[in-house]
């Protein structure tokens, strides 16, 4: 007996302390990372009204907005480790669980994109690369924002052309998948004050807009190159198109009150007014999406350019992918056709979601562990023959 006792207690340490450190490491590895996938396994590819045309797959497709990647200047450097590697987690977490075939980026990549010297645009674009990887099936295209290389007002040729460059993100850019055409715009270069960059959109829009018009049959057609099929582009930007605030935005994770009726400054928060116009008149969009905010919004808009014809699509305003800009930061994932566009709303877990799980998990485990220590304790009183 006295031989047994101290082999019970080497025998209850050696399975207290692994039992301890074995349930850290599982809240530690939920937490950092499965929780990611506990989250957004719960959303998925919004389904289609009807079935598409025989022999044409839909498209999916995956739309993140201001994923604002810190530079040397703005935050601690611990703020700027854990955002980003919250935002890799999740995204890869995206991929894995709903694989789209092309991901779309609206905008404001780097929060200090417009301030960086060379070298460090190029780290930044590397980090990018890294934190927001993509399988080789899977194609990216990012459209640029204002932080990414200023508002109008100060955008440089060499801001916007080493934006340009190693992110491949020209001012206007017309993406075609299996009949459904997406057009990636420059929302800065929408100024339309007749600047280098600003002719250079306008002028790549208006040729944009003459292959649709030659696509789909239309007499004002001007030129001899068409699509392969026809039908309304998805506007892809990193502005809202114009409106007055977002008052008229109903959706629960809509900018706050107050905030909701600020009215917009054109060209500052939103396109203005005649840009608007301008693009809803050349391209007639079935949809568009645009970012800048940080927060959600869904319209339904109707231009009416003459009395004989009516415009009418829906505008997403894509809420930011970062925790530093939103406390329940969001995706969209979207199922296109050229007869449809149907949208998810995907959320990451909220900050304090990933704390209280912590704390929840840890006293969870710290309750069994006593009640271990007490079971071991019996035992070891009874086998003493103490009184229990």
């Amino acid at each position: 007996m006295p031989l047994l006792l101290p082999r019970l207690r080497r025998s209850f340490l050696s399975n207290f302390i692994p039992r301890l450190f074995i349930g850290l490491a599982f809240i530690y590895v939920y937490c950092e990372y499965l929780i990611y996938y506990v989250t957004q396994i719960q959303c998925g590819w919004a389904m289609l009204s009807k079935e598409p045309t025989e022999g044409v797959e839909p498209v999916y497709a995956m739309v993140i907005a201001d994923t604002h990647l810190l530079g040397s200047r703005n935050g601690h450097w611990f703020d700027k480790w854990r955002r980003e590697w919250q935002m890799h987690r999740a995204f890869q977490a995206a991929m894995t669980l709903h694989s789209p075939e092309v991901v779309f980026v609206l905008g404001d990549l780097f929060d200090e994109g417009k301030w960086c010297p060379e070298k460090e645009f190029n780290d930044y674009v590397e980090r990018f690369y890294k934190l927001f990887e993509v399988p080789e099936t899977t194609a990216m295209y990012s459209v640029v924002g204002n932080h990414d290389i200023g508002f109008h007002y100060r955008i440089t040729p060499h801001l916007a052309k080493r934006f340009e460059t190693r992110l491949k993100s020209p001012p206007v850019q017309l993406v075609s998948i299996r009949g459904n055409h997406f057009v990636l715009i420059n929302s800065m270069a929408m100024e339309g004050d007749g600047c280098t960059l600003c002719a250079r959109t306008v002028a790549e829009i208006a040729n944009i807009s003459n292959i649709l018009k030659c696509s789909s049959g239309s007499s004002l057609c001007k030129g001899k190159r068409r699509l392969e099929r026809y039908s309304r582009p998805i506007i892809m930007q990193h502005y809202p198109l114009y409106r007055e605030s977002d008052t008229i935005c109903t959706e629960p994770d809509a900018a706050p009150l107050p905030e909701r009726n600020s009215l917009f400054e054109e060209r500052w928060d939103c396109l203005s007014k005649e840009s608007t116009e301008y693009l809803v008149e050349s391209l007639h969009p079935r949809a568009a999406f645009g970012a800048h905010t940080h927060h959600s919004c869904m319209l339904r808009h109707s231009f009416v350019p003459t009395t004989d014809h009516k415009i009418e699509f829906v505008e997403y305003t894509v809420p930011s992918f970062s925790w530093r800009n939103r406390l329940d930061p969001k995706y969209y994932l979207l199922t296109i056709t050229p007869e449809e566009v149907k949208v998810s709303k995907c959320g990451l877990p909220r900050e304090w979601t990933l704390q209280i799980t912590a704390i929840l998990m840890t006293l969870a485990l710290l309750v069994y562990l006593r009640y271990y220590t007490s079971v071991n304790t019996l035992n070891y009183k009874l086998l003493s023959g103490k009184k229990v």
